[in-house]
């Protein structure tokens, strides 16, 4: 029922704001902000994500996964690329309720997940050059700015999810999202609404199979500029099995990622408008203490990371190798998770 109201008011006001929409384009890579990912532990792993969701991050990755948790959790992430020119945080928190029984499944999670993304102090120094013509135009003769007149910018996105899950099975999942999104640069800004989805079924003890459909209504950004941007569904097909190894467990992953909007060469295999994007790794956990990750993403780059498991708290690390100019860097990603592990904050209690 809960999700059935959200479906429709969502739609509702998808069709209002298109009415009052100007000229609508479809815009390549108008979400890529939100293509980050969260959470060292599937960072780690290339960003495969869509499976392995189970903890309070999966209102990112596959919002079905919020249902497996058992206590209120907590999450913020650093991440920085290119060195320290963009900058990008999460914070998320997830809060279980109800509990299954032998007759029903009513075991269920909220979720308020919240990311920024920015490079910070940008100077402006079109009003710093001289103007010796009165035209507005800069002056070849004088090359040197004023630098009293400079001032500066942020070039921001921003995104807030608020998720929920049920369990329906003991073995089936499902969840929705719907986020606001908030783009900023100078002066322009957009406003958009979306909407995305998730399953997740384990068919067998230790193996997750997972799906969840980005924008799945399609979401427009509608700028003050008068562009208004429409950002294409993805959808995200995951699976993942864990095994006992050597005191510990190891577990693989793989994601795919299939778009819409005709990326074409910028994929690694496209038909037509459809492309494909994989991505997956392998996770060593050593007696839930430590853990260590390899991977490779999309965007064809070797991640590496590592975890240390504390009663209450998880600290997660990753690094991605930049596959470019070593000037830009590389990307280095510190998460933690926090879960109120006492009885009383119980899923049931």
């Amino acid at each position: 029922m809960v999700m059935r109201k959200l479906v429709l008011l969502l739609s509702v006001f998808l069709l209002a704001v298109q009415a009052e929409a100007g000229t609508i384009r479809v815009g390549k890579y108008a979400g890529e902000f939100m293509a980050v990912g969260v959470g060292g532990r599937a960072l780690g792993l290339g960003g495969a994500g869509t499976a392995l969701a189970g903890d309070v991050t999966a209102g990112y990755w596959n919002p079905a996964g919020l249902a497996r948790i058992m206590y209120p959790e907590f999450a913020l992430m650093h991440d920085e690329r290119f060195g320290n020119l963009v900058n990008y945080d999460y914070g998320a928190v997830a809060i279980p309720y109800g509990m299954n029984d032998s007759l029903a499944y009513g075991a269920s999670t909220l979720a308020l997940s919240v990311f920024r993304l920015g490079v910070d102090g940008i100077p402006d120094t079109r009003n710093a050059w001289p103007d010796s013509n009165g035209n507005g135009i800069y002056d070849e003769q004088n090359t040197r700015p004023d630098l009293s007149r400079i001032s500066y910018f942020n070039a921001t996105d921003w995104a807030l999810y608020l998720s929920y899950a049920k369990q329906s099975s003991g073995n089936f999942y499902y969840g929705a999202s719907i986020k606001l999104i908030r783009r900023n640069l100078g002066d322009a800004h957009g406003t958009g609404f979306g909407f995305d989805v998730g399953a997740l079924y384990t068919p067998f003890e230790n193996l997750y199979l997972g799906a969840s459909v980005q924008d799945i209504t399609t979401t427009l950004v509608a700028w003050n500029t008068g562009t208004n941007e429409l950002i294409s569904p993805t959808l995200k097909l995951g699976a993942a099995f864990a095994a006992n190894f050597f005191g510990g467990k190891i577990v693989p992953t793989a994601d795919a990622d299939i778009r819409f909007e005709g990326r074409k060469f910028a994929a690694m295999a496209h038909v037509g408008p459809v492309s494909v994007d994989l991505h997956g790794g392998v996770e060593y956990d050593f007696k839930n203490v430590i853990a260590v990750r390899v991977g490779y993403n999309e965007v064809r780059n070797l991640t590496l990371g590592a975890g240390i498991h504390l009663r209450k708290l998880d600290v997660d690390y990753s690094f991605a190798k930049f596959n470019g100019d070593d000037q830009l860097g590389n990307s280095h990603r510190i998460s933690i998770r926090f879960r109120l592990e006492e009885d009383r904050f119980k899923r049931g209690n």
